[in-house]
């Protein structure tokens, strides 16, 4: 009775070892499947400006890469593309899109409606997935300031021409106010010295 439950013994030990070598030899093959690295997680840029969203990915199979934008309005496929193959862009993004061989993408002429999440998710033929998140913000500030800074500057010109004008009135009202005064006091001068004179 011994001998039989040792071989089933044995037969357990060796199937288990054979399973255990084949999942090493599935994991050495796809070492951790798929690695992501999101450099630059948030992005602040300014409307017309060309923006890269940059990642680096590695694996060893061929990779699909796929980019998404998220906002409150919704999501947005913007391309997908497998690593030597296929490029799949948007039709809204068709003439804005540029493409690389590390996953990353450039968007050009940014505007407000760029703003928003940007996932990527980097897909591994056997399935392993790895995804990546960046912040875009685009704002339209530099062009309200320089606006607000032309307004303030018309602004401060025209005042300033107005005191420029108000102070040369003053001042010709001033001298013309003086030359009557002198004028009257010559004038009550030479009375006085007439009637003196008769007086005399």
């Amino acid at each position: 009775l011994m001998r039989p439950l040792q071989g089933c013994r044995a037969r357990g030990v060796v199937v288990g070892t054979v399973t255990l070598c084949l999942a090493a030899g599935w994991a050495l093959q796809t070492p951790g499947g798929v690695s992501l690295v999101v450099p630059q997680p948030n992005i602040n840029a300014t409307v017309a400006q060309n923006i890269l969203l940059s990642v680096e990915y590695s694996c060893r199979g061929v990779a699909t890469i796929e980019w998404k934008h998220v906002t409150s309005w919704g999501t947005t496929s913007i391309v997908e593309w497998r690593s030597g193959n296929y490029v799949n862009i948007s039709t809204v993004y068709k003439d804005r899109v540029t493409t690389f061989e590390n996953g990353s993408i450039q968007l050009r002429n940014v505007g407000m409606r760029d703003t928003g999440y940007y996932f990527v998710t980097v897909t591994e033929e056997h399935g392993t997935n790895a995804y990546g998140t960046i912040i875009v913000n685009v704002y339209e500030i530099i062009y309200e300031d320089l606006h607000f800074v032309a307004v303030l500057f018309a602004f401060l010109a025209a005042v300033s021409a107005i005191l420029i004008c108000f102070m040369w009135l003053c001042n010709k009202s001033l001298h013309l106010f003086q030359k009557k005064t002198t004028h009257k006091l010559t004038a009550s001068t030479t009375e006085e010295i007439e009637l003196e004179t008769i007086e005399c």
